[in-house]
């Protein structure tokens, strides 16, 4: 029992460390649900075109820190691309969100952020928000207390020294969270950000077919969207600029995170 109290507390001063708030919690999050909720989205939306399941997931956890969709009455929206790792397109991404004038959320892992210093660089030089996709991008809900705070404090410490940038949203891998995960990323200062579209963009061997992927993106479009993009997609490069121009004309507003 020493022994496991001693892990705990280290593992409580690490995390009052990083945020002073996490001490005033006093504890880790043992007592929260640990139920995995595999998130997804399905056909149902409401009167504004946001789905259904991200409208009621952010009813239900956004005082846990959650964030899926957007309030109805602005027509904004978020863009965020996962970096699990670097395919080539990354700055080719970022020349198009500089020519447009946009401000995008990259979430990085620690593997991704120790190969492309320089890309991570640019995407902080050039205001895009850095974002925890953990050290090893496993399921969270998998993880003990002392593992879960490892996979989102230890990415923290490391963008911090190697950049000077604190990061403070972040996306869990798979989309798989439970509320116990939402709780600790809470007490260590984080918004968790799911979504509320994606599509199938992420398997580099079947990229969608662009006009398809095109009509697909911008028919969903609704207030307070979350746009989940994967940045290995050749696809979503190619469009890109095009999917951008198409929001704007119909007056949305792309906003930093």
């Amino acid at each position: 029992m020493k022994k496991i109290s001693g892990i705990i507390s280290a593992v409580l001063t690490a995390a009052a460390l990083i945020n002073p708030a996490f001490a005033e919690s006093g504890a880790l999050t043992a007592s929260s649900s640990n139920a995995k909720i595999a998130w997804g989205l399905g056909a149902s939306s409401d009167a504004y075109g946001r789905p259904l399941d991200a409208v009621n997931a952010e009813a239900k956890y956004s005082e846990k820190g959650g964030l899926f969709v957007g309030d109805a009455e602005h027509k904004r929206l978020w863009l965020t691309f996962d970096e699990g790792y670097e395919n080539g397109y990354t700055e080719k991404i970022l020349d198009i969100l500089k020519e447009k004038n946009v401000r995008a959320v990259f979430f990085v892992t620690y593997d991704y952020a120790k190969d492309n210093p320089e890309l991570i660089k640019r995407m902080i030089k050039e205001g895009h928000t850095v974002g925890n996709h953990t050290m090893s991008h496993p399921s969270l809900p998998d993880c003990s207390d002392e593992q879960l705070h490892s996979e989102l404090s230890e990415l923290h410490d490391y963008i911090k020294q190697q950049f000077g940038y604190d990061m403070y949203v972040m996306r869990p891998p798979k989309g798989e969270f439970s509320e116990r995960v939402l709780d600790c990323a809470k007490q260590l200062g984080y918004t968790t950000v799911l979504w509320s579209f994606a599509y199938y963009d992420w398997n580099v061997d079947t990229q969608p077919d662009p006009n398809q992927a095109f009509e697909k993106v911008t028919s969903k479009l609704h207030p307070g969207a979350i746009y989940l993009l994967h940045a290995v997609s050749k696809t979503n490069t190619e469009i890109l600029g095009r999917v951008i121009d198409n929001w704007r004309e119909n007056g949305y507003i792309i906003t930093p995170m």
